[in-house]
């Protein structure tokens, strides 16, 4: 958990206030949905099979311990889980010392989207979280395919700067 983050928070959207906050283990379910609700994590085995519920909440619980990460989750007006992301704070030696948060997992529940929830999240790591945890760089990755996601950064002040490279370890 990111302790210096002043959380919850509301965050104002197209349709009205919504509340960011820490996820917690009561969250799971959500949070698999959220994850399944995306055709691309889908496709990399994101299907919310409760065969794989184990994983996920170890997941979750190492996240939650963890000092340098924070899952977040947005509540929609009717209390419901609308959304997620999960932050990464990265003290580096590279542009003289400077520290990174890094975004990842970015949801919005699909009969959600376009109503603001995105940018409301990403404008509060840009305008609150960077600021509050000494981070001078909001970095982020999207699967190539995620062409609408893209323009959607873009929309923001993110700039596609770089290519990114992953590695699948056999047998993980």
């Amino acid at each position: 958990m990111l302790p210096s983050l002043d959380l919850p928070a509301t965050l104002d959207t197209r349709t009205g206030t919504v509340l960011l906050r820490r996820a917690d283990p009561a969250d799971l379910d959500a949070l698999m949905a959220l994850l399944s609700d995306d055709p691309i994590s889908a496709s990399r085995g994101d299907v919310a099979s409760s065969d794989d519920e184990p994983a996920y909440r170890a997941a979750l619980e190492e996240i939650l311990r963890d000092a340098g990460n924070d899952l977040l989750v947005v509540e929609g007006h009717a209390g419901e889980l609308a959304a997620t992301m999960q932050l990464t704070r990265i003290p580096g030696m590279a542009r003289r010392g400077s520290t990174r948060l890094l975004v990842e997992a970015v949801r919005v529940r699909s009969d959600l989207r376009s109503a603001g929830i995105g940018g409301a999240m990403m404008r509060w790591v840009t305008e609150v979280a960077a600021p509050a945890l000494g981070s001078s760089l909001v970095q982020l990755t999207s699967d190539a395919a995620r062409v609408d996601a893209h323009r959607f950064y873009e929309r923001l002040g993110f700039v596609g700067s770089h290519i990114g490279f992953k590695y699948r370890v056999r047998g993980a």
